[in-house]
């Protein structure tokens, strides 16, 4: 069956156009509490937020679904993703709830759902929350009188994952002497993240930490390093840390202000958990957007990458069935499966600081265990969805495309889980050869699908 509303990391979109509407959030509700009330007992499903004006209200409408089924709610406010997939395991919730857009402009909200364990519902648990909707099947389902659901608000919910966080970090170090430039996006980390970096001793310069509703991602955070570059270099700091809304991803620059992107952070950790031998199986896993750069450095120092689909769910299903403790994405979504069940921004850089602080090595130092093939990236906005075999002369681009890199690189063609967008990837040893190349079978797709505009 093919999903109608989930994509590869919820239902996204648009606030206030369907699906992201009050009425679908209602559902989803109702949908999710029917499918995690397995007993009597009374049940609770985690409800947690980014800073998004449209988040307020999706927020009452989920919990409105939740407790018209008979399951009471626990509202935590803005916080970061993986705070919430903790707080759910931690309270025994039966089921968490993230309204946010990640790193999407702040008109887009998107709804996501955690299992009680912490970790992202499988395809088929979505396909059975759009079943339930579609069909109608729990339509007439209403509870009455004491049976209908209460929300109650968990006010120390921030507090909580702060401690968290810090017990991260090794109780052996701190980050004193260390002078961070910090930028939160305007988004859910922003009370959080300064918080443990400044508990653990370092001297905070915070950016993005003053959400309005609308500012969140606005040229800020992870997908904006040039500010904290810029940062860095005028403070003279000793790195530079970005998160995206909803803080499950990190980007670095160094003392230089040179951009420290996904794959450079996992070859870091994965090189030296090889070495400490706490790599579980020698093994990282990564997805097939990761540059070759990072299989030959963790390959020389004695381990191997195991590649995924796009999505850090896909990165997660394949940790948890191979037993592998550590994998990401070269966005900077990163998972340590030893810390969180999901991708976490600030985990993530608190294991890079602790390598930099026991090491004595600046983080310019440690990234030059990964040296990167040139890669390109184009983005072709589409107006439709059609398979690319079925277009001949999208076809004959791509294919001229690997035959002119042959051996020595590759061409890599998704659609984007959560816009509507192309991506066209290529890597190979001549810069100038690969964005010749990817802009060709680029304007090739904007004749044929797109909306005219090549980015």
């Amino acid at each position: 069956m093919k999903k109608k509303l989930f994509g590869t990391d919820g239902v996204r979109g648009v606030a206030n156009i369907p699906p992201i509407t009050t009425e679908t959030a209602m559902q989803l509700g109702r949908a999710a509490a029917y499918i995690f009330r397995d007993g009597n007992r009374r049940h609770r499903i985690v409800i947690g937020k980014d800073t998004r004006l449209s988040g307020y209200m999706l927020e009452n409408a989920l919990a409105a679904g939740v407790c018209s089924m008979g399951v009471d709610v626990l509202l935590v406010g803005p916080l970061p993703t993986p705070g919430i997939a903790f707080i759910t395991a931690s309270m025994r919730a039966d089921a968490g709830v993230v309204i946010s857009a990640s790193h999407n402009p702040y008109q887009d909200n998107g709804i996501k759902f955690f299992s009680g364990n912490g970790f992202k519902l499988p395809d088929e648990l979505e396909l059975k929350m759009e079943d339930l909707i579609y069909s109608g099947k729990i339509d007439s389902l209403r509870p009455v009188a004491s049976e209908v659901g209460k929300a109650f608000r968990i006010d120390d919910a921030v507090g909580r994952y702060i401690v968290f966080l810090k017990n991260s970090f090794p109780r052996d170090l701190d980050l004193k002497g260390l002078k961070i430039v910090l930028d939160c996006a305007n988004g859910a980390a922003y009370k959080v993240a300064p918080a443990v970096l400044e508990e653990l001793g370092a001297e905070v310069i915070p950016l993005g930490v003053t959400p309005n509703g609308t500012n969140i991602n606005a040229g800020c955070g992870s997908l904006h390093p040039e500010v904290i570059s810029e940062a860095v270099k005028t403070h003279r700091a000793h790195l530079g840390m970005a998160l995206d809304g909803d803080a499950d991803r990190v980007i670095f620059t160094d003392e230089f202000g040179k951009e420290v992107d996904g794959d450079h952070i996992m070859a870091i950790c994965a090189t030296t958990m090889l070495q400490e031998k706490r790599l579980a199986h020698n093994t990282l896993v990564a997805t097939v957007m990761s540059n070759l750069g990072l299989d030959i450095a963790v390959k020389k120092a004695g381990g191997k990458v195991v590649k995924t689909d796009v999505g850090d769910r896909y990165v997660v299903e394949e940790m948890r069935k191979g037993g592998y403790t550590l994998g990401g994405e070269q966005s900077g979504h990163l998972i340590f499966l030893n810390h969180n069940t999901t991708g976490d921004g600030m985990v993530s850089a608190l294991q890079v600081l602790a390598i930099m602080q026991r090491s004595g090595k600046p983080l310019s130092e440690l990234a030059e265990v990964m040296v990167s093939l040139p890669q390109v990236l184009v983005n072709v906005r589409v107006a439709e969805r059609r398979e690319i075999e079925d277009i001949p002369e999208v076809r004959k681009a791509i294919d001229h495309a690997r035959k002119a890199l042959g051996e020595t690189g590759r061409v890599l063609i998704r659609y984007s889980g959560t816009e509507p967008l192309l991506r066209i990837m290529l890597e190979g040893q001549d810069k100038y050869q690969i964005t010749e190349l990817a802009h060709q079978i680029a304007e090739e797709i904007d004749r044929h699908l797109g909306e005219k505009k090549v980015k």
